[in-house]
């Protein structure tokens, strides 16, 4: 696989389409804290990492949120911005905007990965990830 968080980003998007309740992605660092974000800022509703000793890869279990009532996704849009293939930085006066404010930036800086709002906040530039709104 030549592009891990595009495969973690399609599988989400994949499981939203088609309703699932909980989603299983092969577990890496940078996705643990991606995944951290999105909990935190609401988009999904809970996750759990775990650690199988017979695999050689650890997993990220992620229960989905939907509203109670009309059951929509908490995910409208997940995109995926710096590519392998074309790599997308940005400096710290250059941050992006998603949905003027209503969505998130994700980037991955030299003091970890971040939003767009916590990266202004620090004044730290870095490579945009994806954009979720």
């Amino acid at each position: 696989m030549t592009d891990p968080i595009a495969d973690y980003l399609t599988r989400l998007r994949n499981a939203v389409m088609a309703k699932h309740r909980i989603v299983d992605i092969p577990a890496s660092n940078i996705k643990k804290d991606i995944t951290k974000i999105l909990h935190e800022k609401g988009y999904i509703l809970n996750y759990k990492f775990v650690e199988d000793e017979g695999n050689k890869q650890d997993t990220i279990k992620i229960a989905l949120k939907y509203h109670p009532v009309t059951k929509q996704p908490a995910i409208n849009n997940l995109q995926r911005i710096s590519k392998p293939g074309l790599r997308k930085y940005v400096g710290a006066d250059d941050l992006p905007r998603v949905l003027n404010g209503l969505g998130i930036a994700i980037l991955s800086t030299s003091t970890g990965v971040m939003t767009d709002k916590e990266a202004r906040k620090e004044n730290v530039g870095g490579e945009v990830l994806c954009y979720v709104s």
